[in-house]
């Protein structure tokens, strides 16, 4: 008794870990290809004003930049992209007075963002002053930039000037190619404080040499393509298991069934959705949005299976009673919230998912998956105690195997939650961004895995009975197990208590009341 109380702290303990790092795990962002502005506004620092146009992981171009053809280029269009000043910042020109106000476009490399303001100068300004111009080389109401030796067109300036009292001014429609590898980030800035309240709207297309898809979000194509063909395999594999032994089939192969289905369906959706946006640079809405739901209904169908059976559903209960209800409240909670949060992260404009609207959506997903992870382990942790106590020698080594299976994927995650924090800790400008897709792809890697070791230990089987819920003996015990008298007695008694124990524990920790029903067959 001592080592199940043991093992029942251990479990519930690892299970509260888990679900409290998760409330600090983000889920990744996407980011588009075309970003749109729309009255985009420039925000003060230093004695400049800027405004964020982009960031995005670029491959250089695999073929000479001054070829006819876009195929393997790599490249930032600027495409309508216009500057409104206010009627009053106009007004101070006269109508034959040529550049009366100037916005730069700045692109830079990560690497070279000391390159860009007076850092090189030991200055804190990012315009130039005239003091600065009467010391240093540069032009009095521009971005101070100090150009790279090894590349003297980098970082990349391109300027846009207002005439006479025109209230708008267009950019030039400009391709910048890209020949090195890199993070790249476009600023808007102007120096002249005449120019407050300045905005933009317009948009900008970035290309990599293979298509539109984002260089974050590149290799997840080739990943979700595999995991497609990883489903397809297991699917086929449970299928022949299925059809070999269809007349001994068990309720929980159907809900096996139905997760490898969803899977198998979500990957392809968003292989076909990353295929598409790679091709046309725009996201179709039509596909985004089945892979979308299919990812949620996936992800809370995953976590109700793990849930009901680490309940003992099938093996030493045959329902779940009374608590099927709540089973399916949490289901249907975290449905709707996760259904939310990708459909904003997939669907929503990346610039205006801020990080109070992400923290809003995140947080309910974190701490569903917290209620999940802690009811999984308390429930498995109960159901390893009932099948000791009822010396169920078959099940109870079953379970063994998937609690095993279980703790390493909690171990597993537990590290990657770390490393995964201390990625987004160290690399907050995205340096490291070659290697970002790796943490995406390991949760649908451990998913994958621990679905299909749900399958091979509950594979279709020609005698499925010693796994299943017996109703003629009760399941208090297991073939070639003797137990008479007072020692099955004392086991009856056991349980009893057990079962009466669980009843109070669920009720207190999850509030269940009366809804609890332990099946009277037990």
């Amino acid at each position: 008794m001592r080592d199940l109380r043991s093992l029942r702290l251990d479990l519930k303990f690892l299970g509260f870990s888990l679900g409290f790092l998760l409330l600090f795990c983000s889920t990744h962002c996407v980011r588009a290809s075309i970003h749109e502005y729309s009255s985009g506004a420039f925000f003060p620092r230093s004695n400049s004003f800027f405004f964020h146009g982009g960031s995005e992981g670029l491959y250089a171009s695999e073929v000479n930049v001054s070829s006819p053809s876009s195929d393997g280029k790599s490249f930032i269009r600027f495409e309508s992209v216009t500057f409104r000043r206010t009627k009053e910042s106009a007004s101070k020109h006269h109508d034959m007075q040529q550049k009366t106000g100037l916005v730069e476009a700045i692109i830079v490399e990560i690497q070279d963002r000391e390159r860009i303001g007076g850092t090189y100068f030991n200055s804190e300004f990012i315009c130039c002053t005239p003091e600065l111009y009467k010391e240093k080389t540069c032009k009095v109401g521009e971005v101070i930039i100090h150009q790279n030796s090894d590349n003297p067109e980098w970082p990349k300036r391109l300027q846009t000037f207002f005439d006479g009292k025109n209230e708008e001014v267009t950019m030039a429609t400009t391709t910048v190619f890209i020949e090195k590898t890199g993070m790249y980030y476009l600023y808007f800035m102007f120096c002249d404080p005449q120019l407050k309240g300045t905005v933009i709207k317009g948009r900008t297309v970035w290309r990599n040499p293979e298509g539109y898809l984002p260089g974050k979000m590149s290799p997840l194509m080739t990943f979700y393509g595999l995991m497609s063909l990883a489903y397809l395999v297991l699917g086929l594999g449970w299928f022949l298991r299925f059809v070999r032994f269809w007349k001994d089939i068990l309720q929980l192969h159907y809900h096996i069934t139905a997760v490898i289905a969803l899977g198998m369906c979500e990957m392809a959706f968003w292989y076909f959705e990353y295929a598409n946006f790679n091709s046309t640079g725009a996201r179709p809405m039509g596909i985004t949005l089945w892979a979308v739901t299919f990812t949620a209904v996936k992800k809370t169908v995953s976590r109700l299976l793990l849930l009901v059976v680490s309940m003992g559903y099938g093996v030493v209960r045959p329902t779940l009673g009374g608590i099927s209800s709540k089973v399916a409240l949490l289901g249907v909670v975290y449905f709707v919230a996760s259904e939310a949060l990708e459909l904003v992260e997939h669907l929503g404009n990346i610039n205006d998912f801020s990080g109070k609207a992400r923290l809003f959506l995140v947080l309910p997903v974190a701490i569903l998956d917290a209620s999940f992870i802690i009811w999984i382990f308390s429930s498995l942790s109960k159901t390893l105690e009932k099948l000791q106590l009822r010396r169920s020698v078959v099940k109870l080594d079953l379970y063994r195997k998937f609690t095993n299976s279980l703790a390493v994927s909690v171990l597993l995650s537990v590290a990657w939650i770390g490393y995964e924090l201390y990625f987004n800790a160290t690399d907050p400008l995205s340096e490291l961004w070659q290697r970002a897709w790796i943490i995406p792809a390991f949760w649908n890697t451990l998913s994958y895995l621990l679905l299909a070791v749900i399958c091979i230990l509950w594979s279709p089987s020609q005698n499925p009975t010693r796994y299943a819920y017996s109703e003629e003996t009760g399941d208090d015990f297991d073939e070639g197990v003797a137990l008479t008298g007072t020692g099955a007695k004392g086991t009856g008694d056991l349980v009893n208590k057990l079962e009466r124990k669980e009843r109070k524990t669920t009720e207190h920790v999850f509030g269940l009341g009366d809804d609890l029903e332990e099946d009277k067959r037990e």
